[in-house]
């Protein structure tokens, strides 16, 4: 008799976003109603520090409580302007608070976490070492986070090489990837020319490490024109995100049932 065939490893990326990070949330909160399985998660920048909280095992309700409490004040504070304006030193205290002073090896669910070498410009994925330490530099803007300094690296924001680490999630065994991006761009016509290079960054940071590409199926919350930086919106971006995952459901069932070519990734973008 013929052995049942072994369902397929589901991985999770999620992208940077700032003040965004919580759309990603949603997501997982219509993931979870709906029984879709999340075997392994990778995170860079906003999305590191949800999957660090989620990998950790912490509920889901605990999370929002935990992004409720997330402010500048509560994660950065003012230094001396040679390598950056903030260090993240407290948020790397405030997600130790919530998941311990833990190592990649003692989460609950396999995770790996997205950083840039500001040294030589090579994506660095991290899945092993102190969580929170390297959640940090995923997190840190260059010019405006100080980097973090790693053996031989300077370590920033993930989201420069590649803002969407869907490789990341098949370097841990995932067969079908489901991506989140939050840097949808957004064409600021009325602001002159600053609006114009604005949006190219967004382009080019969206574009990164061709993260929407290696995506099975790949979605963008409707976060184009929201605040990247305004945490206060929680829960209006925790809504946005529950409604891209409900629209992308059938997508990712299919992906799910039969698999799909990682060429019909980023099909799918809620209005």
């Amino acid at each position: 008799m013929a052995q049942a065939s072994q369902r397929k490893t589901v991985g999770l990326a999620l992208s940077g976003g700032g003040a965004r990070g919580p759309a990603h949330l949603g997501v997982l909160r219509v993931l979870e109603r709906e029984g879709i399985p999340i075997d392994v998660v990778a995170g860079v920048s906003a999305g590191s520090v949800v999957g660090a909280l989620y990998c950790a095992g912490i509920k889901l309700e605990e999370m929002l409580y935990a992004i409720g409490d997330f402010n500048w004040l509560r994660i950065s504070n003012l230094t001396l302007p040679l390598r950056g304006l903030v260090s993240f030193q407290k948020l790397e205290s405030f997600l130790t608070q919530w998941i311990g002073d833990v190592w990649f090896s003692e989460l609950q669910k396999p995770f790996a976490v997205g950083t840039t070498d500001l040294l030589t410009g090579r994506p660095i994925i991290f899945t092993t070492g102190r969580v929170a330490t390297l959640v940090r530099a995923s997190c840190s803007i260059p010019g405006l986070v100080v980097p973090l300094e790693y053996g031989p690296y300077w370590l920033g924001d993930g989201g420069i090489s590649c803002n969407l680490p869907s490789h990341a999630a098949r370097m841990l065994g995932a067969d079908i990837v489901i991506g989140v991006d939050l840097l949808k761009s957004y064409a600021r016509k009325n602001f002159g020319a600053l609006g114009l290079a604005s949006t190219a960054l967004e382009i080019m940071i969206r574009q990164s490490g061709g993260g929407l590409e290696g995506a099975d199926v790949a979605f963008s919350p409707a976060l184009d024109n929201k605040t990247y930086s305004r945490f206060s919106r929680a829960q209006e971006m925790i809504a946005l995100g529950e409604q891209a995952a409900e629209a992308a459901l059938p997508l990712i069932r299919m992906a799910l049932r039969q698999g799909v070519e990682p060429t019909d990734a980023a099909r799918l973008e809620t209005k």
